[in-house]
């Protein structure tokens, strides 16, 4: 029994504490349709490329301010969870790393892929080999798209990337990606990595303008 009881995950039992407690995830468990994210094509009415660039990164940011996007990217140190984007249970601090702090680091819970929940209204532990936190430079919660852009632009806040380094992370980085297979439970954001990744091409090669 005991050797059956610690091969039980921590996260499966912080699941099943927090159904019978009524705190963490409870009711926000229902998976809806992200629909259709609209194509680079479909902007090519907008003559004006400033014009086009901010649109297309207005439809862009569909898929940045969607929960399972925002969730990771905080306006503080604590990841967020769930649809309506309550504070992550257990609680998390991330002022020491992004990875978590000592003694309860992200891979305490969340592994390489996404893991079921048998019994638990949260249905899936979500999971990926590069799990962590955005770096705080990169917190989106509570910001507007335009100054959502403008951080995503800036080299001083977004990992000293170049616009050719975000289209292959928006495009092609496996995190990222992770949004659109979020495991049962959770809805993702619309479209697909691919139009994402599109999009964000597309935006940067219109000179990468941002809304107001």
């Amino acid at each position: 029994m005991a050797k059956r009881f610690l091969a039980i995950p921590l996260a499966a039992v912080l699941a099943t504490i927090g159904s019978v407690a009524g705190i963490g995830p409870l009711g926000y468990a229902e998976t809806s349709d992200g629909g259709a994210l609209k194509t680079v094509s479909d902007f090519d009415a907008i003559t004006e490329t400033s014009e086009r660039s901010k649109a297309i990164f207005e439809e862009a940011s569909r898929v940045m301010t969607h929960p399972r996007c925002i969730n990771c990217h905080p306006a503080t140190r604590s990841p967020t969870q769930g649809e309506d984007m309550h504070q992550h249970v257990p609680l998390m601090n991330a002022s020491q790393s992004s990875l978590g702090p000592a003694g309860l680091v992200c891979s305490t819970c969340h592994g390489a892929e996404n893991r079921p929940i048998v019994g638990s209204r949260m249905k899936s532990i979500p999971g990926n080999a590069h799990w962590s936190l955005a770096p705080a430079s990169m917190a989106w919660q509570g910001l507007t798209v335009g100054d959502i852009c403008r951080q995503v632009k800036d080299t001083s806040r977004n990992g000293n990337r170049s616009h050719a380094d975000l289209i292959r992370h928006m495009g092609e980085d496996h995190l990222v990606g992770w949004a659109w297979h979020p495991g049962e439970g959770r809805s993702a954001p619309p479209g697909s990595q691919e139009t994402f990744g599109a999009l964000v091409a597309a935006w940067v090669e219109t000179g990468a303008e941002c809304p107001d």
